[in-house]
């Protein structure tokens, strides 16, 4: 299952019924869990930890050192869950002593070409399309959905279950469940799909849709707009989550269109 034309460090930690091809190369303070795929010519470098049944396409670069001239060589890792798929030429940055880690968490999927910077921390079943590129310290929640070509900046949080259109730069916080696109990026509707597709109910969507419609249609700043969903919209915790992801904005969320 490894390679001979392979190299891997000595110290290196190799999980059960691993597979390395030829060519792959695996730094020392390593870590692959069982039932993992390392693809052909691609570079896993120290820090990184690898979850089970994960596949490395070559190519691809895990665990570089942070583009951050704010680094200084600590040690720090990069972490991916089991069951994720990494596609050709995705780099992963490890962290820096601001979180001490950059995470993809387990049933990702990174197209090719796309880049994670340093101390981001990707949720579960997240899906970022070619080329998608993220700064350093991006919050990305479960199940959010990034087309292709989208760039991010950094310090951005993407809330679960979002959906942004591609080729769109993300420069504010982006609420969970909404569907994200136009230039500046704008909320444009609930991820109803999305949300159908994961057992969502639908009075779940609609109390969602109701929500929005508040913060964004009927014309309240956010202040006020959370003071009516806070004061009229019945409890649930989706609820809750917008209300707190909203408190959490200090910078301030997408706006609506316009």
């Amino acid at each position: 299952m490894i390679s001979p034309l392979a190299y891997i460090h000595p110290n290196a930690k190799i999980g059960k019924n691993v597979t390395v091809e030829p060519f792959a190369y695996i730094q020392g303070d390593v870590e692959i869990g069982d039932g993992t795929w390392i693809g052909p010519n691609s570079v896993t470098m120290d820090g990184a930890r690898i979850g089970k049944n994960c596949r490395i396409f070559p190519g691809a670069v895990i665990s570089g050192i942070p583009q951050d001239l704010k680094f200084e060589g600590e040690m720090t890792t990069t972490e991916i869950g089991d069951n994720t798929t990494i596609r050709e030429f995705v780099t992963v940055n490890r962290g820096t002593k601001d979180k001490w880690k950059t995470v993809v968490g387990s049933n990702c999927l990174l197209m090719a070409y796309v880049h994670i910077a340093h101390d981001c921390i990707l949720g579960d079943h997240v899906i970022l399309a070619n080329s998608v590129n993220v700064a350093g310290h991006v919050t990305i929640g479960d199940w959010a959905i990034l087309e292709g070509y989208v760039g991010v900046s950094q310090f951005i949080h993407i809330g679960a279950h979002s959906f942004i259109a591609g080729q769109c730069g993300v420069r504010k916080n982006v609420p969970p469940f909404v569907k994200a696109a136009r230039e500046p990026l704008a909320y444009v509707g609930v991820n109803s799909v999305g949300m159908r597709r994961r057992g969502f109910s639908n009075e779940s969507i609609l109390q969602i849709e109701d929500i929005y419609r508040t913060l964004y249609v009927k014309g309240l700043n956010v202040s006020n707009a959370v003071d009516v969903i806070e004061k009229e919209a019945p409890d649930s915790l989706e609820k809750n989550q917008i209300l707190e992801f909203i408190r959490n904005s200090k910078d301030g969320i997408i706006r609506g269109m316009v």
